[in-house]
């Protein structure tokens, strides 16, 4: 049982899309709970209020630890979780982890697969892929190849490179992987409970990358 007074929860956001995801764990009894709404341009105006409805009945002061996707996705999205979830990180004086979206995504599919090849994308504009290469781990999960835009022949080409590589397709919904986030940042909490939240920043993936 968590002593009075000692945070207790770890809690998750996930806006890269027009879809708020997120996920609150008592890290005690391991109960999680995960909501999804679709908010499309009301996002922005409507973010606060959903947090403070999801965190209920518990307080503030009760979270341990934040996790935020901080892309790739869409600017205006994720620019607003990752300042939202540095802000709260700041006032409550608690870590902040910074996840990866195709991190979460090849999490969900594979956690346990561990030591496969994970290609995981996402569509970008202009017919370009948000690509990435992970190793699920034991701790979480490994980037074989970071996060990056691509062209679809580099995105192709660089798949080449791994033998017996597991290709994801893109999910229809990404909110409802704020369990991912908060399981993932969870465990970057565990290796590092220091997780300044100085040191996260959106990844827009802006420039692509040919190989």
């Amino acid at each position: 049982m968590a002593t009075p007074g000692t945070p207790f929860l770890g809690l998750a956001l996930h806006t890269t899309t027009p879809q708020l995801g997120l996920s609150i764990k008592n890290i005690t009894t391991k109960e999680q709970h995960t909501a999804v709404w679709d908010l499309g341009r009301g996002l922005s105006a409507e973010l606060h209020c959903y947090l403070q409805d999801f965190i209920q009945p518990y307080h503030w002061q009760d979270v341990a630890f934040l996790g935020v996707a901080k892309g790739p996705g869409g600017f205006t999205g994720t620019r607003l979780g990752v300042v939202t979830a540095r802000t709260l990180a700041q006032q409550l004086e608690i870590p902040l982890y910074g996840i990866s979206t195709l991190a979460a995504i090849a999490f969900r599919v594979a956690q346990d697969n561990l030591d496969q090849a994970i290609a995981v994308y996402l569509p970008a504009r202009r017919g370009a892929v948000f690509g990435a290469i992970y190793q699920i781990t034991t701790t979480g999960v490994k980037s074989l190849v970071p996060d990056q835009l691509f062209t679809p022949e580099a995105w192709a080409d660089c798949q080449q490179n791994f033998a017996d590589l597991q290709v994801i397709e893109p999910p229809e919904t990404l909110g409802d992987t704020a369990a991912e986030i908060l399981s993932l940042a969870q465990q970057q909490w565990q290796l590092d409970p220091q997780g300044p939240w100085g040191a996260v920043v959106p990844f827009y993936g802006q420039h692509p990358v040919h190989r």
